[in-house]
């Protein structure tokens, strides 16, 4: 096989040079590695036009691998941003990681519009973590590995029902999870579970939004008018096709407490959330996350992701911690 690294500044290939095959080929793949969500983070977030590079794998024609980059003065980072995409890094078919590594550092070091590639986003157990280090180190680059701002993403292998799942985390878990939920049915009444549709997804998102809002700390601030676009962007873009799933715990008629996850791939993803502090006492929010947890059960998912974040609720579900990873490469 004779791998081949072209380069594009054309955000036009996110469309013309769709590698969402790529994703789901790759077992390190996730939604946001595909062109739909790296799109759009480009249109909202990306910095200058000529900022943009993307990178193809390619063997006679065929994209094998596919890598999204953006250039920030002389800084090379992969595109989609620490705040709101979790995992970074190229995709590809799985045979092709290490020629893919060494071809594109090999083309990257006959370009002179970079001198540092900051690379986060790469999980334990990615193949990309080893294949881009040890290619760099080939080429003769300095290489730095660490863990990623907020390095921590836990995650829970899912077993096929409910029941297994609750019988597969500790007894003391177990107990949490169901009083937490008799607590809120016998101090407040029935609760129910709201999941958007296409027909709901606006006002849903609007309730979410002033949900984030009103909440303490950074996560009342970051909720901005050029983050909400985005998220509804999102919404819009995802939801129709079942991807994008906002879910709410509607409580004596009140919606108190949101989640936005992603079913992708067998992989349920909890993306971000927001509650009702009025409603704090009965914590509706973590009554919700455990009901998203059978939600992906009853989808077939193997896997729920809380995302980057070591905070010690995603534990209570029984979530095994896992690392990011950061690769600091220097010409």
């Amino acid at each position: 096989m004779t791998l081949d690294v072209v380069f594009s500044e054309d955000p036009r290939d996110f469309l013309r040079r769709d590698w969402s095959e790529l994703v789901r080929l790759d077992p390190a793949g996730t939604i946001f590695h595909t062109p739909d969500f790296l799109k759009l983070y480009w249109e909202e977030f990306g910095e200058e036009p000529d900022h943009l590079l993307l990178a193809f794998g390619e063997d006679a024609g065929t994209q094998l691998a596919a890598a999204a980059f953006e250039r920030i003065d002389d800084t090379l980072r992969f595109l989609g941003g620490t705040e709101v995409t979790d995992y970074l890094g190229p995709v590809g078919r799985p045979e092709v990681a290490t020629a893919f590594s060494d071809r594109l550092w090999a083309e990257l070091l006959d370009r002179a519009d970079w001198r540092t590639a900051d690379l986060r986003g790469l999980p334990d157990g990615s193949a990309w973590l080893p294949a881009l280090r040890d290619a760099a180190v080939a080429h003769g680059l300095e290489v730095e590995e660490a863990e990623d701002q907020n390095g921590v993403a836990p995650f829970l292998e899912l077993p096929d029902g409910w029941d297994g799942y609750l019988q597969q985390i500790p007894s003391k878990l177990r107990h949490e999870i169901r009083r937490k939920a008799k607590k809120l049915e016998a101090e407040a009444g029935p609760f129910q579970i709201e999941t958007a549709t296409s027909e709901t997804l606006l006002p849903l998102l609007d309730r979410f939004v002033e949900l984030h809002r009103m909440s303490e700390g950074p996560k009342g601030v970051f909720m901005v008018p050029g983050m909400e676009i985005f998220f509804r962007r999102l919404g819009q873009a995802l939801c129709e096709r079942g991807v994008f799933r906002l879910s709410f715990i509607r409580v004596n008629g009140e919606l108190a407490a949101g989640t936005i996850g992603f079913v992708f791939e067998g992989t349920y993803s909890l993306y971000n959330s927001a509650f009702d502090r009025g409603w704090q006492r009965l914590a509706p929010g973590m009554v919700l996350v455990a009901e998203n947890v059978r939600e992906a059960i009853e989808h077939g998912c193997a896997v729920f992701d809380f995302l980057k974040g070591d905070y010690a609720y995603k534990y209570r579900f029984g979530a095994q911690r896992r690392s990011v990873n950061r690769l600091v490469v220097s010409r």
